[in-house]
């Protein structure tokens, strides 16, 4: 160990003579790294200088209610997140595109106000239910449950008081992740069991990891995402119809003018539905296309490639304009991508931004949207006393 010591005395002293920001307990865990061969700590690289990825806090608001909200800043390597516990959501995320500029490539407000006045869920967790149940009404365990009718005659996203609309419990903040949880009591919106919810986000050099979890001491419903919209050219940057997209399906899941799905897993070959090659979201989005008229562009459920509940890559984005992709993985079998159609009324964004017509664009990883009125979908019951675990992965790069 004589060595290591030496080591240690030598870079003390270059620290002092050259003012050089690398600590000895950083040199100490790079040495480590080096002896075991794998990262032990959420360090980062700036300006040639290294430097420990770190969480910020800071108060963002109080809600209507009077429950104070706080905002968490992860940072590791040249990207960084900010995250509010109100609603759980992905405030903003900041990544280097291909001339090393750093851009916010996520769509988000400066206040609280505009974020209970929004109904666009933005950047939020979502539950209990994501997306919509037909008729806003399940039947589980030979009981009917009536739900709030919060998209015309269909419910949407847990309802008015969904799991976007409360305040979270931050039970870790550390070097490179958060986590959160909530309890939702038996009963609220009408849903079945006690369910509590442990989300931790974590952040690495290469993107932002979603781990969702959460148990019921009754039979319910549980299907679990987050509503980011992403414009990889910068959220203030305009519409992302010149954007890439690429969906690793080969079917989806037809709608009614309601966008309920119809049962059908219809093939994606000939259509504008067929993502599976990278195309800009603007080349077909207005093609005379039932689907896509009914809806306003896209607005679907695709049916992922390999869902065996392994992580693997669902979908590709990229920004010709910054050289940013984003790639994301999952778990989970299926993604709603929404190209933001319908946008306008938003509140203005960060910085005045006017997010307006497509603007931005979600990729939702999920289970398949009125799951419980089909029984050729995945079930979306989660059993008393069992665990709902699933993860989503956004991972980010330049070319």
């Amino acid at each position: 160990m004589r060595w290591y010591f030496l080591i240690i005395l030598t870079w003390n002293f270059v620290c002092v003579r050259t003012r050089n920001d690398l600590t000895w307990m950083q040199l100490r865990v790079i040495l480590i790294e080096k002896q075991l061969g794998m990262p032990v700590y959420g360090r980062f690289h700036r300006k040639g200088r290294y430097h420990m990825a770190e969480v910020t806090k800071i108060p963002f608001g109080v809600t209507s209610s009077g429950k104070p909200v706080d905002q968490y800043t992860l940072q590791s390597g040249r990207l960084s997140c900010d995250i509010l516990t109100y609603g759980g959501a992905l405030r903003s995320f900041r990544a280097p595109d291909r001339d090393g500029k750093i851009v916010d490539v996520l769509l988000g407000y400066d206040n609280m106000a505009a974020y209970e006045a929004q109904d666009k869920f933005m950047g939020a967790l979502i539950g209990r239910f994501a997306n919509r149940i037909g008729g806003a009404a399940f039947q589980l365990g030979g009981k009917m449950y009536q739900l709030a009718k919060n998209d015309g005659p269909n419910h949407l996203h847990g309802g008015p008081c969904g799991f976007d609309k409360q305040v979270w419990t931050v039970e870790d903040a550390s070097a490179d992740s958060l986590t959160l949880s909530l309890v939702s009591p038996d009963g609220q919106e009408n849903y079945p069991g006690t369910l509590t919810v442990r989300v931790v986000y974590t952040l690495s050099e290469t993107g932002l990891s979603i781990d969702y979890q959460a148990r019921s001491d009754k039979d319910t419903l549980c299907n679990l995402t987050n509503h980011a919209y992403f414009n990889l050219s910068g959220h203030d940057s305009g519409p992302v119809l010149d954007q890439t997209i690429q969906i690793f399906a080969g079917a989806y899941t037809p709608t009614d003018a309601g966008s309920i799905p119809t049962g059908e897993l219809a093939p994606v070959d000939g259509t504008p539905m067929d993502l599976r090659q990278p195309k800009a979201i603007g080349a077909d989005i207005d093609a005379p296309f039932e689907q896509l008229t009914m809806a306003g562009g896209y607005d679907h459920n695709w049916v992922l490639t390999g869902a065996d509940g392994s992580l693997r890559t669902a979908a590709k984005a990229y920004s010709p304009e910054s050289g940013i992709e984003l790639e994301v993985l999952t778990t989970l079998p299926a993604v709603q991508f929404y190209a933001g159609n319908y946008l306008p009324g938003s509140p203005a964004g960060k910085n005045g931004a006017p997010y307006d017509k497509r603007w931005g664009f979600c990729l939702e990883s999920q289970i398949f949207p009125d799951a419980p009125h089909h029984d050729r979908f995945p079930s979306a019951v989660l059993r008393a006393g069992d665990t709902y675990h699933h993860c989503t992965v956004f991972r980010f790069s330049v070319r």
